[in-house]
């Protein structure tokens, strides 16, 4: 996940603050009728509706939260690297209007929405007070976790800000269960290992252990190479063409964000599978790529990026399990 520099910020609160001032709104008018308080992620208490109708969600795992437990948004930010919403989402929340990009929510057109409920997490406002502080300017706003944080306790903030946390509980059974099942089907695979990639830029980053996709692959019990069995920074760490050996394994999960790169966040472009064909083919063309155990074995396996080299919440996570299941057993 790409970390976002400070005064990127500048311009849009200076001109999210004025439409605000402008509007009268605030946190305060934007719920009526009864309140709950929740303590949020950073120990914040926020007094949030009963039960919100109007809600925004600013990351990947408050949308795929919010959508698990039956919550359509009124708004929410465009996928990592995707002009529109995360694709592996988009058969729930085409219709769900963006209001800005991941980092970079448009406070003008969140406070349009008029929601009762803001929810945010360090995937996609990071360690920003002016932000937040611009935001329960708007609508109380929950902060929901932070990156590299475990899904699980993410997830169960959505669900208590939302009201709904014994709808929680029951979708998290429900991925335990699929992962019961699945990683019963696996044993095949005991002795291998598995990397996780995405390819950007013409070059590939590593999806380690603390990610919501790496967090699945151990939830089934699949192996990590010793170089990637440890948690990075939060987001996905960088590998040099010259170290290409590094995100080697007997099999690779392989994906890509568009064309997305550090240096251009918003170029756009496809992240399902064919687009990381076609980051393959790019790949191939890199001096040691074709030597790499994976593809002369020919156990690289091409992913919707979208939800194998991003974030997210319990759609995600079901949805790792559900490919893995079917690359893997058929």
């Amino acid at each position: 996940m790409l970390v976002r520099r400070a005064v990127m910020w500048i311009a849009p609160l200076v001109i999210g603050l004025a439409a605000v001032a402008g509007c009268g709104g605030g946190s305060s008018d934007a719920v009526s009728g009864p309140t709950r308080v929740v303590v949020d992620a950073e120990g914040t208490e926020v007094a949030v509706p009963e039960a919100p109708e109007r809600v925004v969600t600013l990351s990947e795992p408050t949308l795929d939260g919010a959508l698990a437990l039956g919550v359509v948004p009124v708004g929410t930010v465009s996928g990592r690297g995707q002009a529109a919403v995360p694709s592996y989402l988009a058969d729930r929340a085409a219709d769900v209007p963006v209001i800005g990009s991941i980092g970079q929510p448009n406070f003008e057109a969140i406070g349009a929405t008029a929601p009762d409920l803001i929810l945010v997490d360090g995937t996609g406002i990071n360690n920003n007070a002016a932000a937040i502080e611009a935001l329960r300017h708007i609508a109380p706003t929950v902060v929901t976790g932070f990156a590299g944080g475990d899904w699980r306790s993410n997830f169960a903030l959505v669900a208590e800000a939302l009201g709904r946390t014994e709808g929680g509980d029951e979708v998290v059974e429900e991925y335990e269960t699929l992962v019961d099942r699945v990683s019963g089907e696996l044993d095949a695979f005991a002795d291998d290992t598995f990397s996780i990639v995405r390819w950007q830029g013409g070059a590939p980053a590593l999806i380690l252990t603390e990610l919501p996709p790496g967090r699945a692959l151990t939830d089934l019990g699949l192996a990590r190479p010793a170089g990637q069995d440890r948690r990075g920074r939060g987001h996905s760490e960088p590998v040099s063409l010259e170290n290409l050996a590094e995100i080697d394994a007997d099999y690779m999960f392989f994906g890509t964000l568009g064309g997305s790169s550090v240096n251009n966040p918003q170029a756009g472009g496809g992240t399902d599978v064919a687009a990381s064909q076609a980051a393959l083919a790019d790949a191939l063309e890199a001096p040691g790529f074709t030597r790499l155990t994976a593809y002369e074995s020919g156990h690289v396996i091409p992913v919707d990026g979208s939800a194998w080299t991003s974030t997210g919440g319990p759609l995600l996570m079901t949805r790792i399990v559900t490919d893995v299941e079917e690359a893997l057993v058929g």
